[in-house]
């Protein structure tokens, strides 16, 4: 079955908290190295949280809604998976974007926590997620 929109937004949801905080969480010491000169690790760690969140709640506000209506064109009403990872060039754009008007960045930084947060969550939704959870895909990408 083709995830459905409310599959889609609690698949982001749920695997964002899920994967997306407890790696950002785990990469932080690391994106320290990338960081700005005068930044703290508590600095580094809260805007690495915010990008998450910012991921978060812009994908469930403007980015799903889109996607979704966007695929009412195709014959199938689902992405291609290759589709689907190319997704990280303008939602990685807006995010930056949005983060850089509310917080002093380090582009590379960004860069390297978004990138692999962004490639391990669409990891784990092509493959583990659909193997621990086989139904998942059944149920429109839906968890409850």
């Amino acid at each position: 079955m083709t995830p459905t929109l409310a599959g889609r937004i609690q698949s982001r949801i749920l695997i964002v908290l899920g994967v997306g905080i407890p790696w950002t969480i785990l990469i932080s010491p690391f994106l320290f190295g990338f960081a700005l000169g005068s930044a703290s690790f508590g600095a580094v760690l809260g805007t690495s949280l915010l990008a998450i969140f910012l991921t978060a709640f812009f994908g469930v506000v403007i980015w799903e809604p889109t996607y979704h209506l966007l695929q009412q064109i195709r014959w199938e009403k689902d992405w291609p998976t290759g589709l689907g990872l190319l997704t990280i060039l303008n939602e990685g754009l807006f995010v930056l974007i949005a983060l850089a008007l509310l917080r002093d960045i380090a582009p590379l930084s960004f860069l390297v926590h978004f990138g692999s947060t962004w490639l391990l969550i669409w990891f784990v939704l092509n493959g583990p997620i659909r193997v621990l959870l086989p139904r998942w895909r059944f149920r429109g990408g839906r968890f409850f």
